[in-house]
């Protein structure tokens, strides 16, 4: 027992020496290492990332192996990976729900396709093992409904509306409380009031990440969500052309003025027709992150007016790769915010 005590503080101690890329710390100073056993020179332990949607699990858990293997007499390593997404304590706080962060996802302007990289974040995080959830908040214009497949909700419970669920992802719209064909039309108290119910009144259970559709611009539902509640952060999605960029720019300002984190830019919609790059200049403009791009695919616009997102319809394809990638990285980015603003 003596032995392998000290056989397992000094397996620790070159665990210490491996950091997380994505967010500078040690694994043994994150709390990533769990369970850790040595049996006849063999090692155990699980790593426990702070994703499930971690893009960079395998390159972590090969770092971790070869630090425990460069202790005199280990010659085997069995390294069980799972994952635990971190709690921003300011949204459970205030919530008093099992929400653990909220992303939300905006655009300086319509038609840049930020519902439909909302709907395709959320199922990506579902897919990477996380639970998810997705809010319709473009009240006056609720579109998941229809790019999700899902036109009903569940009947409630008690006193509290049951979201829907589609692709494994729950989810809450508008969509559901009113006929397709019924315009919406509302002032801000009562744009203010939907929001407000759409956390209060709604059973959403226990979710790693509530992915937020909001409605372009910068009007009164995105000044209504970043006023009642702690956003973890906000995703900017925007096209590559100039006349994108400047709204994209005008809703990130809004956001650094009401004191939310920018997670980062996306880039839809990225090729010849129009253009690239220009996310890219974003970002570096904003001193902020860039997520990625996503390549102008005809077949994004028909999976979401089908009701299977691309991530579901053509799993394998370009966009989707991409997509998968940028929930990767926004996953990863949200961990960097909640871990570093518990250590502040």
């Amino acid at each position: 027992m003596a032995k392998n005590g000290k056989l397992e503080a000094e397996i620790m101690a070159q665990l210490a020496t491996v950091m997380d890329p994505e967010l500078g710390q040690d694994l043994v100073s994150l709390g990533m290492i769990h369970d850790l056993v040595v049996t006849d020179r063999k090692a155990s332990f699980t790593l426990r990332l702070t994703t499930p949607a971690c893009p960079l699990r395998d390159q972590i858990a090969n770092a971790a192996r070869e630090a425990a293997l460069r202790v005199d007499g280990i010659d085997e390593v069995d390294i069980t990976i799972g994952a635990a997404a971190p709690t921003d304590s300011r949204v459970s706080g205030q919530l008093g729900v099992g929400i653990k962060s909220l992303i939300a996802v905006s655009s300086g302007k319509g038609g840049v396709g930020k519902s439909t990289v909302a709907a395709n974040l959320a199922i990506a995080l579902h897919q990477s093992g996380a639970c998810a959830g997705l809010m319709d908040a473009d009240i006056l214009g609720p579109n998941l409904p229809m790019m999700m497949g899902v036109s009903t909700m569940p009947p409630p419970s008690g006193h509290k509306m049951i979201p829907a669920e589609a692709h494994g992802v729950k989810m809450m719209s508008m969509g559901f409380l009113i006929s397709p064909e019924q315009p919406v039309i509302w002032r801000g108290p009562m744009l203010h009031g939907a929001i407000g119910q759409f956390f209060s009144d709604v059973d959403w259970g226990e979710l790693d990440y509530l992915v937020i559709d909001l409605p372009p611009g910068t009007g009164d539902v995105q000044l209504s969500l970043a006023q009642s509640v702690p956003l973890t952060g906000a995703v900017i999605v925007t096209q590559p052309q100039e006349v994108a960029l400047g709204d994209a720019f005008r809703g990130l300002a809004m956001f650094q003025k009401m004191g939310v984190p920018i997670i980062g830019i996306v880039e839809n919609m990225s090729g010849e027709f129009f253009g690239h790059g220009g996310g890219e200049r974003l970002a570096e403009r904003a001193g902020v992150p860039f997520l990625g791009s996503i390549p102008l695919d005809p077949v994004v616009r028909i999976s979401g007016d089908e009701g299977k997102p691309i991530l579901i319809s053509a799993p394998d394809s370009e966009a989707a790769v991409a997509m998968r990638a940028i929930a990767g990285a926004i996953a990863a980015r949200v961990s960097l915010l909640i871990l570093s603003r518990t250590a502040g």
